[in-house]
């Protein structure tokens, strides 16, 4: 699996977009970002307990959970896998401290 994956995936999940939400989980979580965001909170904190109990398995079927809800976010609001692609690109050249601390910074200058 590849990157080609999560975009196929993408694609796919943006189709049922316009699909009855009484037969589709994606399209009702499209129609509900209450809901989608409540999901990706559970998804989030069940993978954080798998993690600390050093569960793998259920760490795999948390994080699957994840990457879906966390798909269906960017279809809602309309961001292409490609755009958070360019965003860790442009992050890798700096260590992750640098980085952390120019979002500081932005978020000081924003107040």
């Amino acid at each position: 699996m590849n990157d080609q994956f999560i975009k196929q995936m993408f694609n796919d999940l943006k189709k049922r977009k316009n699909i009855n939400e009484n037969k589709s989980y994606t399209a009702h979580l499209l129609n509900n970002p209450e809901l989608l965001g409540k999901k990706i909170g559970e998804e989030s904190s069940e993978l954080i307990i798998d993690f600390i109990k050093k569960n793998k398995k259920g760490a795999i079927s948390e994080s699957a959970d994840l990457i879906y809800h966390l798909l269906v976010l960017w279809v809602s609001i309309g961001i292409d896998p490609h755009d958070v692609w360019e965003e860790l690109s442009n992050r890798k050249l700096r260590s992750g401290f640098e980085e952390k601390k120019s979002r500081s910074l932005k978020n000081e200058q924003k107040l």
